[in-house]
């Protein structure tokens, strides 16, 4: 819409989220909090939106999305209502309405974002505010009617009187003005006398008292308006959205067998028929195939997995890709930039970094693979590790088809292993291996008889 200027505030430093973080850069589900405000006003389709912050933050476009932003700056914390003033120069000669959104309310909504709007439309009003009525109203300005259920003033709850404390229905932050007809009303605000700052819905009284009337717009949930001040409103917001996305998640055909012990980054796509198991930890962008199994304790983050793919307990998965009917775990670990081939398997107590394991390969147990290339159907014993660094430089190994690696051998890396070699358990292999040859790499091995008996003999 041409005529839609969003104005998300998101000076404040968040004092009580005792952080050196922007309080609206707070991650919630795997996204700043903000993110989900911004999505939300996206949806109307402003050809921009202004974002307020104090001249310390240190937001950036690119942690907020694609979209086309532009940074206001407040240079001193002087209150919502000197925040939306520094949009004066910017916008008092357009036509059109300025939307006012708290940047700390991630749950609101698209859908109430419109009917706010479409309700300011249709009042004539030159202000609209969006209210809600709350069980506990702690910490909200309050809302005051006059006798005709007009709007005449809202009120901040520490100047608020004993009475006026106990009404239930509470100013929940959002606005929408008349540009260009707002700012002058703007510039009449006065500074509270208790916190020294000019408090946007003082602008209420003003209007009225120059006979302007001001519209309100009910939220259509309590929950939508519901503001992060500190870590534990955060921690009580993202149980909400944890629960509503876990949800459409179920809704959709995932198998979440205890949603109140997982935890899914509002980022994560999984597939239909695929089971979540107590306890897992999923997060950025990692997409989960259908018909997989993820059991307890795992943690997979930016990863990609195919269809039929199994994670046994407690495997850690990062930036790697895992593909059709590989098996991992349990207590494996894929560090980033690792494929795991179809029908692979990795197994517990094995590392796995920077290396492409090939269709069919084993690799059951206690092995380190460091900047590797396996191919297909190779078989990996126990104990053996890739030696890749010097001590300066990571090197490579290459592990060609159909190779066999017996227990407890240490590959040096720079070589390369062909086709169908075998290495003997043991082995310190250090150099080329050639297709279909055996490698062995040990002392030869001595029997002394009677030794343990001729000892005993001594010790007496």
């Amino acid at each position: 819409m041409d005529d839609l200027y969003p104005l998300i505030l998101a000076a404040g430093k968040g004092v009580r989220m005792r952080s050196d973080i922007p309080k609206v850069l707070h991650p919630l589900l795997g996204k700043p909090m903000l993110c989900y405000v911004i999505e939300a006003v996206k949806a109307l389709r402003p050809s921009r939106i202004y974002i307020v912050v104090n001249g310390q933050s240190s937001l950036r476009s690119e942690e907020l999305g694609n979209y086309p932003l532009e940074f206001i700056i407040q240079t001193e914390p002087l209150g919502t209502g000197h925040a939306v003033l520094q949009a004066r120069p910017l916008l008092q000669d357009r036509e059109g309405v300025l939307m006012v959104i708290n940047g700390d309310s991630p749950l609101i909504t698209t859908r109430t974002l419109r009917g706010l709007l479409r309700s300011h439309r249709q009042s004539g009003a030159i202000a609209t505010t969006l209210t809600a009525v709350l069980d506990d109203p702690t910490g909200y300005g309050r809302i005051i009617r006059g006798s005709d259920n007009k709007i005449e003033a809202s009120v901040e709850e520490k100047e608020a009187t004993p009475s006026q404390r106990k009404n239930k229905e509470v100013n929940a932050g959002f606005y929408c003005f008349n540009i260009p007809h707002i700012f002058p009303y703007l510039a009449k605000i006065e500074k509270s006398p208790h916190q020294k700052e000019y408090y946007l819905p003082s602008v209420f009284s003003i209007l009225r008292k120059e006979g302007e009337e001001v519209n309100s717009f009910p939220a259509s949930s309590p929950q939508e308006v519901l503001g992060i001040n500190n870590r534990y409103q955060l921690a009580q917001v993202e149980r909400l959205m944890r629960e509503e996305f876990l949800k459409s998640l179920m809704m959709k055909g995932v198998t979440i067998i205890d949603p109140s012990s997982t935890y899914i980054d509002s980022t994560v796509k999984v597939r239909k028929d695929t089971i979540i198991h107590p306890q897992v930890v999923l997060q950025g962008a990692t997409r989960i195939g259908s018909r997989c199994q993820v059991h307890s304790f795992c943690r997979v983050s930016d990863s990609w997995l195919d269809g039929d793919v199994v994670i046994l307990s407690n495997t850690v998965i990062e930036s790697s890709t895992i593909k059709r009917g590989a098996r991992i775990g349990p207590f494996a670990r894929l560090r980033p930039e690792c494929l795991i081939g179809p029908e692979a398997k990795i197994g517990n107590f094995v590392e796995v970094k920077k290396s492409v394991v090939g269709r069919g390969t084993k690799v059951g147990h206690l092995t380190y693979l460091g900047d590797a290339i396996i191919g297909k159907k190779v078989n990996i014993g126990a104990g053996t590790i890739t030696c890749n660094y010097d001590g300066k430089k990571k090197w490579q190994t290459i592990i060609e088809d159909e190779v066999f690696i017996g227990s407890n051998t240490e590959i040096i890396a720079p070589l390369t292993i062909r086709k169908g070699a075998y290495i003997g358990a043991g082995a310190t292999v250090t150099k080329d291996v050639p297709p279909h040859s055996l490698a062995i790499s040990r002392d030869k091995q001595v029997n002394i008889k009677n030794w343990v008996l001729r000892n005993r003999r001594g010790k007496k």
